[in-house]
């Protein structure tokens, strides 16, 4: 979810840990394998536990780089337990821990990897409830190049405090104790951050209260609900709030906010005039914005952006391009119905969230200007695919594993191979049914309304089995190409005469019926592939132009020379 520029250096996407003596040299502990690490194979005890609830007392100091808390769990286990493996840093020490309000020996409970084995006093059957609190405390593990990597940024802004939290990739156990994977989904998040008077604290749902703080400081409360653990979010500094709502097409009001930093009143002011038609055209295309019931938040960050669910953060210094909108704050947007209402039911299954996060800003051009513009955003995008892994290998990956080229995942392909299999895919089977289906994923339902749908999980198989329901025919060919094959589909033409033949070309000779539009001196003809082949009759002179609309995803030597230079 880790929003790019279009011509964003390719380097940035890798989430490689900082070297040890970097680490030592700032005080930190080594970053072990497992905290770096999100998600991927789940062993069968967490998996079967379910967070309920989480209460978090928080204390930032920034000028001690330092956190300390207090956190409450609530969690329901399908399966009888008789320890609680909970993730969280060694950065942090913890002092107690209690299990339904009985205090544990510190024999009862270990670190050693960034996992917490917590022995429970008594077993637990199936079904059972447990309330976990602990205390903790320590230095943070600190980003370097956030958000490529994760942690907390420690920043400042005309002297003042400037903080923010990132956690997709390493996970949320960098700042607080969780379950680090996409179903550690929590029902109900209270977060409540004391930081030092003067500043903003400002996290994911609603806010409940803002009060001197024992000890000094501000504590600020939210209440945030069915959020996944890596969109929670800290953000401090010293903001200054702007503020409206939006009339929903479907009745109700969404409540706008926007916190930047004191001094740029002028460029927020810019960027608040686009949240209203931003939102206008997601729940036109689309469907209801998903937490109405909380808020549309952004808040300027010390680092580029992230999806964090009702409190996005935006760090794109109000740049807008020829598109004449801000792409950032857009691509951040689309992730409330791509990654934060539909989740990815596993890091595999990532390229859901960001090709269609990454579609979203073409398909607003063309809402915006027609066209002209989309057809040149996606031509844009087209150059950035690399095609080295495929973009699902059907198999539980963590986010680094994802991420990186190098541990044999698509790497920046979730954003643009994924967008480009969208747009064919839409030219495929038409707007009606490619449209049906996308908020059949996102709601669950066809008919979503205010009221009416939760956030859910999707893989890429239900993406696979709703899109061919949508279109009333079996697609598999064209999953199998696109999404499991690294290679691109060719299509070679040969013409003799008043005959042209096309032919699709696909790794290991895969079925392949995609149809293709050929333009004859102007005038447009869908031609059949049946059987991955076809011949029509042309003129011996005519211009003939393939695909001359660039709905096809396909191998382009053109592209492939460009990128080698």
């Amino acid at each position: 979810m880790r929003a790019r520029r279009i011509n964003a250096v390719v380097a940035a996407l890798a989430l490689a840990a900082l070297p040890d003596p970097a680490l030592a040299q700032r005080g930190e502990p080594p970053i072990t394998e497992l905290t770096a690490q999100s998600g991927g194979a789940v062993d069968p005890e967490r998996a079967a536990l379910r967070l309920d609830a989480v209460a978090l007392d928080l204390r930032v100091e920034p000028e001690r780089k330092h956190l300390s808390g207090v956190a409450e769990l609530r969690l329901t286990t399908r399966i009888a337990q008789t320890r609680l493996l909970i993730d969280l840093d060694r950065n942090f020490t913890v002092s107690f821990i209690e299990i339904d309000g009985r205090r544990l020996a510190s024999s009862a409970w270990r670190n050693p990897d960034g996992r917490l084995i917590i022995a429970l006093p008594r077993p637990a059957p199936a079904g059972a409830r447990i309330v976990l609190r602990l205390g903790y405390a320590g230095r943070p593990h600190e980003a370097v190049n956030a958000p490529w990597d994760d942690g907390i940024v420690w920043s400042s802004w005309q002297g003042n405090p400037w903080v923010a939290t990132t956690a997709q990739g390493y996970g949320c156990d960098l700042f607080w104790p969780c379950l680090d994977f996409p179903a550690g989904e929590v029902g109900e998040m209270r977060l409540s951050i004391t930081v030092p008077e003067g500043l903003s604290a400002i996290a994911n749902g609603v806010l409940q209260s803002r009060s001197p703080a024992p000890g000094g400081g501000t504590r600020w409360t939210w209440l945030a609900r069915d959020i996944n653990p890596y969109l929670v979010a800290l953000n401090i500094g010293p903001y200054r709030e702007i503020r409206g709502s939006y009339a929903s097409r479907f009745g109700n009001t969404v409540p706008l906010h926007f916190w930047h930093l004191m001094g740029k009143e002028r460029q927020a002011a810019g960027l608040f005039a686009e949240f209203a038609p931003t939102l206008d055209f997601f729940e036109t295309l689309i469907g209801p914005f998903p937490f109405a019931q909380e808020k549309l938040g952004v808040v300027e960050t010390p680092h580029l952006g992230m999806e964090h669910q009702t409190v996005n953060a935006y760090g794109n210094d109000y740049r807008k391009d020829a598109t004449g909108f801000d792409w950032l704050f857009h691509h951040e947007l689309a992730h409330e119905w791509f990654g934060n209402q539909m989740t990815a039911a596993d890091w595999d299954d990532f390229w859901l969230h960001e090709g269609y996060g990454q579609y979203m800003q073409p398909l607003y051009g063309q809402w915006r200007e027609g066209e002209a513009r989309y057809a040149a955003m996606m031509a844009e995008q087209r150059r950035n695919i690399l095609n080295r892994r495929p973009l699902v290998s059907g198999r539980p990956r963590t986010s680094d594993e994802v991420y990186q080229i190098e541990k044999g995942g698509p790497g920046q392909d979730i954003y643009y191979k994924g967008a480009w299999v969208l747009h064919t895919l839409r030219y495929l089977i038409g707007d009606a049914a490619f449209f049906d289906a996308t908020r059949r994923l996102v709601y669950g339902r066809p008919d979503p309304r205010p009221g009416n749908f939760a956030p859910r999980f999707v893989s890429t198989p239900e993406f696979e089995a709703v899109m061919s329901a949508a279109a009333g025919r079996d697609l598999s060919w064209f999953y199998d190409v696109y999404l499991r094959e690294a290679d691109l589909p060719e299509l070679v033409e040969t013409r003799a005469g008043n005959q042209l033949t096309l032919e699709w070309k696909t790794p290991r000779n895969a079925p392949f019926p995609l149809p293709v539009d050929v333009q004859v001196d102007g005038v447009v003809q869908r031609v059949a592939m049946d059987g991955g082949r076809a011949t029509i009759t042309v003129p011996a002179g005519a211009h003939v132009v393939i695909d001359p609309m660039a709905r096809v995803l396909r191998r382009s030597v053109a592209i492939e020379a460009m990128q080698r230079r």
